[in-house]
């Protein structure tokens, strides 16, 4: 989810990584089974890594629909008696990541837009690139939208209030009498839509997941022995006990009723072309999800194994940079016979900071994330792996720790190409010109961080570590865009 208007800020801007998607689950039960408010919260605690800005749900009881969300974390949000307040058999929950400018309440989600007797409610993974064309199209300014899922959910409002004769605002037809008119909305708005999006949505008694056809933003089913989950990566499948069936297809739209399971193809086949973030290998997705029949941390160690080909050099010790550079660390350890070890801790509980500290201070960022292990550093020449360099600032503060802390050499390696371009499609980066290599070669990078030597991974040996050769978006690393990117975004 992206505001339209803030393209590539960052709210933390000594963020180092590429900030991440958002997190999206759904859960249609049998009736009095279970509370799919809670489940849902399980459900979006595990997806907490997605984002930590805002988060919500929606939950129906068969004939209305309840939106709870706020700004903060998922146990920030909600409580134990809000979650008992919301009785039902099918929810949606959102989690959201932050882009400067609509850190707002308004801009979590899930958005809700009644249809008369009814409605829906949509969360969305993604961005959309042709928010403009649409907004034009439905005769509103998009500076009225709070974001991409405000359009998306206004648009299927109108579409399904017209297959009931009228506006949102004035159907007099009952909407839940006539079920196939939210199919039919669907269909049409869905191929509208040009960009990244993952969708839960719902209406009183449907869950709905959709995938856009190039497949960008991860979406998974799981079966419950009561009903069905939906969610962006199968650890908020597992939480809530279900078992893991499949991934949602790029193209493909799922529903679950009363009927089961359906599977529709509401866009045009020559669209279809999976391109799967390969970033959610390198950092976003957990490293105990599955995609593309792998688990994510196997496929980390493997990048690490990959890695240790590309630069050799003498060492004592190899340490990851926590959490998401410790599998390529130890992979690079068992690759090149140089011991792996531990030498700097993280700070576990920190969240992210909604107080932006002072430019003075901001240096001190690193500090607060990280720590040395002085004992077991100093004096020894060390490999240093990190799944991915983006601003370089949190990168050249570390390296400098780990000097002060008596580190005789410090040589980076990275599991992933470089960070060259901006991303489009739902993940929050930096303009070109705030990104480390974007205009730099290895060596004015390697003088920037104070490092001995630097090595990164190529991408040929990523998509090796992966063990798939073609079917992903790696825009960020070639500025090869598998959908083309408005000048406006650019």
């Amino acid at each position: 989810m992206h505001h339209t208007s803030s393209e590539g800020e960052l709210n933390d801007s000594t963020a180092d990584s590429p900030e991440e998607a958002c997190g999206v689950f759904g859960i249609r039960v049998e009736p009095n089974t279970r509370s799919v408010s809670h489940a849902t919260y399980d459900g979006l605690y595990a997806l907490q890594h997605r984002g930590q800005e805002s988060a919500g749900m929606a939950v129906s009881d068969g004939t209305s629909i309840t939106v709870m969300k706020n700004m903060g974390l998922v146990s920030n949000v909600f409580d134990d008696r809000m979650l008992h307040s919301l009785p039902g058999n099918l929810a949606i929950g959102h989690t959201r990541y932050s882009t400067t400018g609509s850190s707002t309440w308004g801009n979590a989600q899930p958005v809700f837009r009644a249809v008369g007797d009814s409605g829906i409610a949509l969360g969305h993974n993604g961005n959309l690139t042709n928010t403009v064309e649409l907004s034009n199209e439905l005769g509103i300014d998009p500076m009225d939208l709070g974001s991409d899922s405000d359009l998306v959910a206004h648009y299927l409002a109108i579409e399904i209030a017209k297959d009931l004769g009228g506006r949102p605002g004035t159907v007099r037809e009952s909407f839940k009498s006539h079920p196939e008119a939210v199919l039919s909305a669907l269909n049409d708005v869905l191929p509208k839509l040009e960009g990244a999006f993952s969708l839960v949505i719902m209406d009183h008694d449907r869950l709905i997941g959709v995938r856009d056809p190039h497949g960008f933003r991860p979406l998974c089913i799981g079966r419950l022995e009561t009903g069905w989950v939906i969610a962006s990566e199968s650890p908020a499948l597992d939480v809530v006990g279900a078992t893991f069936v499949r991934e949602v297809e790029p193209g493909e739209m799922i529903i679950i009723d009363e009927l089961g399971v359906r599977s529709f193809r509401p866009f045009p086949e020559e669209s279809i072309d999976p391109k799967l973030c390969i970033f959610e290998f390198v950092y976003f997705a957990r490293p105990d999800s599955r995609l593309l029949g792998q688990e994510v941390y196997t496929t980390r160690r493997h990048m690490g194994e990959y890695l240790a080909k590309a630069l050799p050099v003498e060492a004592d010790m190899v340490i990851g940079v926590p959490d998401s550079g410790v599998p390529a660390a130890v992979g690079y350890a068992a690759a090149s016979g140089i011991p792996y070890g531990q030498g700097l801790v993280k700070n576990r509980y920190i969240g992210r900071t909604f107080i932006s500290p002072d430019p003075a201070s901001r240096v001190d960022a690193v500090r607060r994330k990280l720590n040395v292990l002085r004992d077991n550093i100093e004096g020894k020449r060390l490999v240093v792996v990190d799944d991915s360099i983006v601003r370089g600032t949190t990168t050249k503060s570390m390296v400098r720790l780990l000097r002060d802390a008596g580190a005789t050499e410090v040589h980076l390696r990275i599991s992933s190409p470089p960070y060259r371009w901006s991303c489009f499609y739902g993940i929050d980066t930096p303009s070109r010109p705030d990104l480390l290599a974007a205009n730099r070669d290895l060596d004015e990078i390697r003088r920037f961080l104070g490092v001995d030597s630097i090595a990164y991974l190529d991408l040929g040996d990523l998509k090796a570590a992966i063990g798939y050769e073609d079917g992903f978006c790696d825009a960020c690393l070639t500025g090869n865009y598998p959908v083309a990117v408005p000048v406006t975004l650019l």
